[in-house]
């Protein structure tokens, strides 16, 4: 597919459903490795991260535990700098749980970070991170991902769950902005 039109700005392909789909299946391998026996609850963070979760869950194929939850930080193209709590998760399902995050991507890292924190005092035994892209240019915390999909530069991008002003999610590929 050749450059694509949302709203008003241009993109051009940036990342291949080929190369996501490679990353997902070699961070599943690192997760079961880590994760073992345990009986972590996975969170997939809507609604960036519905594509990236399915298909690593599909790719762990075990009877892990999942739930999704719903928090935002961003306005058009730039991060607000504030969490909001859209859909947070009930204390009681994290309490001496280990849990694993499921990010579509982390570039400033204050929404993660805090999250982490959140979820530490609420009881939960250890937290971990696993994001199908990071832009570590672009990290403005004291943040480190467990699980890495992609390294990208920080650029705006979207596709594969990824939008902007609401459009681009279902894209299978990852764009950036043309001309930029």
């Amino acid at each position: 597919m050749g450059n694509i039109r949302l709203k008003d700005k241009e993109f051009k392909l940036f990342i291949p459903e080929k190369l996501l789909k490679e990353a997902i299946a070699n961070m599943a391998c690192h997760i079961k490795k880590d994760l073992g026996n345990m009986n972590p609850l996975f969170v997939g963070i809507l609604n960036g991260a519905f594509m990236f979760t399915a298909e690593l869950m599909s790719e762990l194929n075990d009877i892990y535990e999942l739930t999704f939850a719903r928090y935002s930080s961003y306005k058009g193209l730039n991060s607000s700098g504030s969490l909001n709590e859209v859909m947070p998760l009930p204390s009681a399902d994290i309490k001496g749980r280990t849990i694993v995050l499921l990010e579509d991507v982390i570039d400033t890292g204050f929404t993660m970070y805090t999250l982490i924190n959140k979820l530490q005092s609420e009881g939960a035994t250890d937290v971990r991170l696993a994001t199908m892209l990071f832009k570590p240019k672009a990290l403005m915390c004291n943040l480190k991902p467990d699980y890495v999909g992609i390294e990208v530069p920080n650029d705006f991008i979207v596709g594969h769950g990824l939008d902007y002003k609401g459009a681009g999610r279902a894209l299978r590929d990852i764009y950036i902005i043309a001309n930029n």
